[in-house]
């Protein structure tokens, strides 16, 4: 295709050069008459060379006739295209289909850098795009390391805050443990020093001077328990005299372990679980659709007074109103009357209601007592009772028993119609007074079979002068000291 276009560019030069050459020669040399050519051929007659001339007069009008040829040819034309013509045209051809090939050279260059440009734009578009993704990727890492920082810098601060307030606590459970130690030294001294009277007291009623009539007789030391099980739920094998407090027990802020667990100095009852009430009863408080166990407000009929109590809805069907727990010995229930008549201890831990408090419950109407009783081992047996009622305290909060079922033993039978007895209010039926001997209050006989509120030891078996753990005889004997106990009563279905 290149070739033809060459040669028709050629072809087109050639026509133009030879129009251009044949204008040129008839501007120099206008046409000629007939009178004037005639002259000029006239002067062959000079040329003595020639044997004849002939000429010829050529009429302006077209010739119709023969003409005769001159013998000598016809006179040059100066408009013919000479060799040398050609030559220079060819030449001019040439150097301009030099030219021309330059030119396409030169264009096929340019076409080549064009098409090279056009895929430098396109590598510039796409390396652009490139660059702005990875800039938009790089601006989101770092919007992400932010708030990445942001948060480590929130979990820092929390950690610090945590870290202080484990530092405050921890200094805070270390006067708490110099407190215990120095209370524990306290009894300890005062344990040694009821020992030593103990000992003079017995001393004094042994000794004597001078013969029989000045002698006395010795104490009366109430009768071991006889009743002991074949096999005992458990023994760790340790023996020890000393109450047993779990030192990592955390108790609630504002609490007192003497305080009743009834009302605040103020009159307020402290915080609860449950803002609603007060209730007669936790029976009540089932019956009102709550069904998580808990602290709860209560107020008896006939009393203007608010009770704090724990209600146990996981038991049973739930109702029961707890008024005795025994669990890690952070309680001493070794007190006086006054103490067990209007409570202590702390609610969701180790305390006491009340004789007056339980007095005012059992006489809403007809109640049954449950007892719970956990070994050292983890097995849990129970004691049930048909009725449990107390009587006033003019008959000093006398208990009022039904028939016994249960798979713990019969150990408060022998307890039934026996009033309250402390060790500043003896109304048992031992010559001595029981809650001396068994360090507690409770419904003595002459002592009886069961001693809840004695000592809590830790362990299991014990060993002790006197048989002052928290024991029930048909279950462990009076030597095996229970882990934890609940007493708590329910109205009859």
């Amino acid at each position: 295709m290149r070739r033809e276009v060459t040669w028709w560019l050629f072809a087109a030069l050639c026509l133009s050069a030879w129009g251009i050459a044949r204008a040129g020669r008839a501007g120099r040399h206008p046409p000629q008459t007939t009178a004037t050519r005639r002259h000029r051929r006239a002067p062959g007659d000079d040329d003595g060379n020639k044997k004849c001339s002939y000429t010829f007069l050529v009429p302006q009008q077209k010739i119709t006739g023969p003409i005769c040829a001159s013998a000598t040819g016809p006179a040059p034309d100066k408009e013919r295209v000479t060799r040398m013509d050609v030559s220079d045209l060819r030449e001019v051809l040439h150097r301009q289909r030099r030219e021309i090939e330059t030119l396409q050279l030169a264009a096929a260059v340019d076409g080549n850098l064009v098409s090279e440009m056009k895929l430098l734009r396109k590598e510039s578009r796409n390396m652009n795009s490139r660059v702005t993704q990875l800039y938009m990727q790089l601006l989101h890492e770092i919007i992400r390391k932010r708030d990445n920082s942001l948060e480590l810098a929130m979990l820092e601060n929390r950690v610090l805050n945590a870290t202080a307030e484990m530092t405050r606590l921890a200094s805070r459970y270390r006067q708490l443990e110099a407190r215990f130690g120095l209370l524990a030294g306290v009894v300890n001294n005062q344990s040694a020093l009821i020992a030593a009277l103990e000992d003079r007291c017995l001393q004094a009623y042994g000794g004597g001077g001078g013969g029989g009539a000045g002698r006395h007789e010795m104490p009366v030391v109430p009768p071991l328990v006889q009743v002991v099980p074949e096999s005992l739920p458990g023994n760790s094998g340790r023996f020890t005299n000393e109450i047993q407090r779990v030192h990592n027990r955390a108790l609630p802020r504002g609490s007192r372990m003497d305080a009743a667990p009834t009302l605040s100095p103020a009159g307020v009852p402290p915080p609860t679980l449950s803002t609603e009430g007060p209730f007669r009863d936790c029976y009540q408080v089932r019956q009102a659709g709550h069904k998580a166990s808990g602290m709860y407000l209560l107020k008896t009929e006939g009393s203007d007074r608010l009770i704090q109590v724990w209600c146990e809805h996981g038991l049973d069907n739930g109702g029961w109103t707890v008024f005795q727990r025994r669990k890690d010995g952070a309680v001493n229930f070794f007190r006086n009357w006054d103490n067990y008549k209007k409570g202590f201890g702390n609610i969701d831990s180790e305390y006491w209601l009340g004789l007056d408090n339980i007095y005012n419950l059992t006489k809403q109407g007809d109640y049954r007592l449950l007892i719970e009783l956990e070994d050292w081992v983890g097995k849990k047996v129970y004691a049930e009772y048909s009725s449990f009622r107390l009587e006033s305290e003019s008959e000093g909060f006398r208990v009022r028993l039904g028939t016994y079922q249960g798979n713990a033993g019969d150990s408060l039978s022998s307890n039934n119609g026996k009033p309250f007895t402390t060790l500043d209010r003896d109304r048992d039926a031992f010559s001595g007074n029981c809650a001396h001997f068994h360090k507690g209050g409770w419904w003595y006989n002459a002592c009886g079979q069961t001693n809840l509120n004695g000592v809590w030891y830790s362990g299991g078996v014990y060993r002790s002068k006197f048989q002052d753990g928290v024991f029930w005889a048909d279950y462990g004997g009076g030597f095996y000291s229970m882990k934890a106990v609940r007493m708590m009563i329910r109205p009859i279905d």
